[in-house]
């Protein structure tokens, strides 16, 4: 325990003390360089003896120093003190109370007001989730209320550095478990998502006034998140916009993918769920679907074949399916009576354009009329040399009979035999 008049690093000195907490207590000094007002951080002791806390401690700190933003406490300096044996994080001391303080005097809060500082929180969250830092311990306690309205999020860095988001910290997670997102009680690794769960449950305990799970331990927390659905705030107190209880149980859902994209996204969902908007439903993600490549449906209806992770590339188009042709109609005989539609002719099975009925019989009309000029021909040929035997056997000085036969035929080539037979007859005599 440090007294009044202290100095911390030979250059900050303490006037007095802000908080305690089970890992650390914060204390206003005084920057003598600067001459400004600063909150000093002092990590308990027996971390100073592990190596793993020093690293952390170390890369942690100075991501945490880099993030400047209006919503943020600044980290000015970090290091260990030889006379205390701590470590120390300097930081910005910002005149005010904690949502916590708020929580505690007043119970809960209005929804304009609540809202009005989880959307400061979520613009400090955006920035340092874009530059990669994670929080990890979000709760009212670290929700920075100045007087002038601003909110800023402090301790950046500081659970991971400390090991709070590993479960086995029973003495330094119970008092932020209530915060905790169901991936971190599984042991699970922190990331954006579960900032924004822990800034869904500070938002349903300030329009509420209570924590949606109540639990004594890790495990219970667990269970309850797993098999529970937290009472809507709509219920719990029917001033409440259903579209905004409706946006809070998003942000609090036990499935990541069923919270909002990033901390804009909670943002606008809680903005417009005050003004009556329901948020966006996002579909949690089917086992199917998180594989890279999806069956396509029997309706055609999901072309799309891969799926884009984030991060990657936006531009990538989905394979193109062609669709199935259907069978063609069976054909009909165009008819005269019927002239064909359509502005070209139809075309027949070898792709050629079938001629009309007229053009067709030309052939055989044509070859009809030859046969019968042959018939006919024949037919003249026959009676001609009939006449022929008459008149020679006419001018034949004998007495002989000329008889009169009937030569049937069927065709032309049957009578000429018929008739050299006969002229063979008569001519042998």
């Amino acid at each position: 325990m440090m007294d009044t008049d202290d100095k911390i690093a030979g250059r900050y000195r303490v006037e007095g003390r802000l908080g305690v907490g089970g890992m650390s207590t914060v204390l206003l000094a005084t920057d003598e360089r600067l001459e400004r007002k600063v909150a000093v951080k002092l990590l308990a002791e027996h971390l100073a003896d592990d190596p793993t806390f020093i690293s952390r401690f170390r890369r942690e700190a100075l991501a945490a120093a880099r993030l400047v933003h209006p919503n943020i406490v600044q980290v000015f300096d970090f290091g260990f003190d030889d006379d205390s044996n701590q470590h120390f994080i300097v930081m910005e001391y910002v005149p005010g109370q904690s949502c916590a303080q708020l929580l505690r005097d007043r119970g809960r809060l209005d929804a304009e007001e609540a809202i009005d500082i989880v959307t400061q929180a979520c613009n400090g969250l955006e920035y340092a989730h874009r530059h990669g830092v994670i929080h990890r311990d979000v709760k009212p306690g670290n929700l920075m209320l100045s007087q002038s309205g601003v909110v800023k999020l402090a301790d950046f860095g500081i659970a991971r550095a400390t090991g709070q988001s590993a479960i086995t910290q029973i003495g330094s997670v119970l008092g932020t478990a209530a915060y905790l997102s169901p991936e971190q009680t599984r042991g699970e690794d922190a990331g954006p998502y579960a900032d924004l769960y822990a800034l869904g449950v500070v938002t349903y305990q300030m329009l509420s006034g209570r924590l949606p799970y109540e639990a004594s331990s890790l495990s219970e927390l667990a269970l309850k998140q797993q098999r529970e659905m937290p009472p809507a705030l709509s219920e719990l107190d029917r001033g409440i916009p259903q579209a905004l209880s409706d946006a809070v149980a998003a942000a609090i859902s036990v499935v990541p993918a069923e919270r909002p994209v990033d901390a804009l996204a909670l943002s606008a969902s809680l903005t417009n769920g005050m003004r009556g908007v329901e948020p966006p439903t996002r579909r949690p993600l089917t086992a199917d679907e998180t594989a890279a490549t999806r069956i396509m449906s029997p309706t055609g209806d999901e072309t799309g074949a891969t799926l884009i992770a984030p991060g990657g590339a936006r531009d990538v188009q989905p394979p193109y399916y062609p669709k199935p042709v259907p069978a063609p109609a069976p054909r009909r005989r165009p008819s005269q009576s019927q002239p064909h539609r359509g502005g070209a002719a139809p075309r027949d099975r070898r792709g050629a354009e079938p001629r009309d009925r007229g053009a067709r019989s030309q052939p055989r009309s044509r070859h009809r009329g030859l046969r019968r000029f042959f018939v006919l021909l024949a037919v003249l040929v026959v009676i001609v040399l009939v006449v022929v035997i008459v008149v020679a056997l006419s001018r034949s000085g004998s007495g002989t009979v000329v008889h009169a036969h009937q030569v049937v035929a069927r065709d032309a080539r049957s009578g000429i035999s018929q008739l050299q037979s006969l002229i063979e007859r008569y001519t042998s005599k």
